[in-house]
């Protein structure tokens, strides 16, 4: 078989080799734990706060606004629960939109049979959120709106600057899930109060995220222990992933107009060949979008199917969110936007990454029309009909 061609990096991305020499003097020579006083410990101390430092001077925010977690979803959980426990009279209005991450989209629902009340705004065709949704679902006991910042899906990005500016005009908690955004596009971190990230999205290393935020925002720790991350986040700090996750956002800013130009021309031109193909669909906005994600729906086939085609290949894609790929439930994300039952189950994300080359995008584009007839051939459902 041919070398094999990751396009997958929505679900993660492979680990750059300055962000593994970073890391690797805190598994074998400062290996110290980061709350200890002896001078192993304090190595271990410094590296944390460096990261944190330097990833504050990144966002343009606060050292001490930054909270690492072991990961987006915990630091959305965060967010999301901590703001709402930490209201002290109890329950109240969130809202978030229907194209949310699964990590959203379970902590609201999990805040209902507490007494919380959730709207789930509805998207147009692209994914996109309209801010005046948002400012027409706002009550008066509304204290928090979750709006990602780009779709882990078909990657549409949200308004999210001017939702914020509507949340901060009522007084209303704004949380954004940046996982898929930071490091390619400008954030606007002066229009949320909460943002949570990941650092395998961007060649770091699994295990290790954090959460934004803003001084002054209420949140009642999840976990309870030793009163590690200001009280917020208790637990032995990870300290290799924490040096691994601020050179990796290093490494992504340094580079990033070089390599979100070739993703832009690399997804352009995917667009244009695969739409060439009859009953093809693309999902998501064409233009106003994360640069990285592209994803299509083929009538006449699952794309589960599709997925392990490519793959014996050697082309690695998949159908959508790699956190609930094991579901045979069609993707909320494309029903929310209005794709067919039928073209919904046969949906292919193409995800590019900083290393992704011509090559394997044109490897993947002579390959996908075989294989998308091979399918349709043996469907009892055809294209048309």
């Amino acid at each position: 078989m041919p070398d094999r061609v990751y396009l997958d990096n929505s679900a993660t991305t492979q680990v750059a080799r300055a962000v593994v020499d970073a890391m690797a003097p805190y598994f074998d020579v400062r290996y110290g734990n980061a709350s200890s006083l002896h001078s192993f410990g304090q190595e271990a101390r410094h590296a944390v706060e460096e990261s944190r430092e330097s990833m504050a001077d990144s966002l343009g925010v606060r050292a001490d606004e930054i909270v690492f977690t072991s990961g987006a979803t915990e630091a959305d959980n965060l967010a999301i629960v901590g703001a709402a426990l930490a209201r002290s009279g109890g329950g109240g209005h969130v809202i978030a939109s229907k194209v949310e991450h699964d990590a959203v989209l379970r902590a609201v629902e999990w805040l209902q049979p507490m007494g919380f009340a959730v709207t789930l705004a509805d998207v147009d065709g692209t994914g996109r959120v309209d801010p005046e949704t948002v400012r027409a679902a706002l009550r008066k006991d509304t204290f928090l709106v979750s709006i990602m910042a780009g779709n882990n899906e078909i990657g549409t990005l949200e308004p999210i600057a001017e939702i914020g500016r509507i949340c901060r005009e009522r007084g209303v908690l704004f949380h954004t899930d940046a996982v898929q955004a930071l490091g390619k596009v400008d954030l606007p971190m002066d229009s949320v109060d909460l943002l949570a990230a990941s650092a395998h999205k961007l060649h770091g290393p699994k295990g290790v995220g954090f959460l934004y935020a803003r001084r002054g925002t209420r949140l009642v720790p999840l976990t309870h222990g030793g009163g590690h991350e200001r009280g917020l986040r208790s637990g032995t700090e990870n300290v290799p992933a924490i040096v691994g996750f601020a050179a990796a956002l290093r490494l992504a800013l340094a580079e990033r107009d070089e390599v979100t130009a070739r993703m832009w021309r690399l997804r352009r031109r995917i667009i244009d060949r695969v739409l060439r193909m009859p009953g093809t669909r693309l999902n998501g906005h064409p233009e106003d979008s994360l640069p990285h994600i592209t994803n299509f729906s083929f009538a006449g086939i699952e794309g589960e199917s599709l997925v392990m085609k490519l793959d014996e290949a050697g082309i690695a894609a998949s159908t959508g969110s790699a956190c609930s790929s094991p579901n045979l439930e069609p993707s909320h994300v494309l029903v929310a936007i209005g794709v067919p039952l039928s073209m919904a189950h046969g949906s292919l994300r193409i995800s590019t990454g900083r290393d992704t080359t011509d090559a394997d995008v044109e490897r993947l584009l002579d390959v996908l029309p075989r294989v998308v007839g091979e399918l349709r051939a043996m469907s009892p459902f055809k294209v048309g009909e």
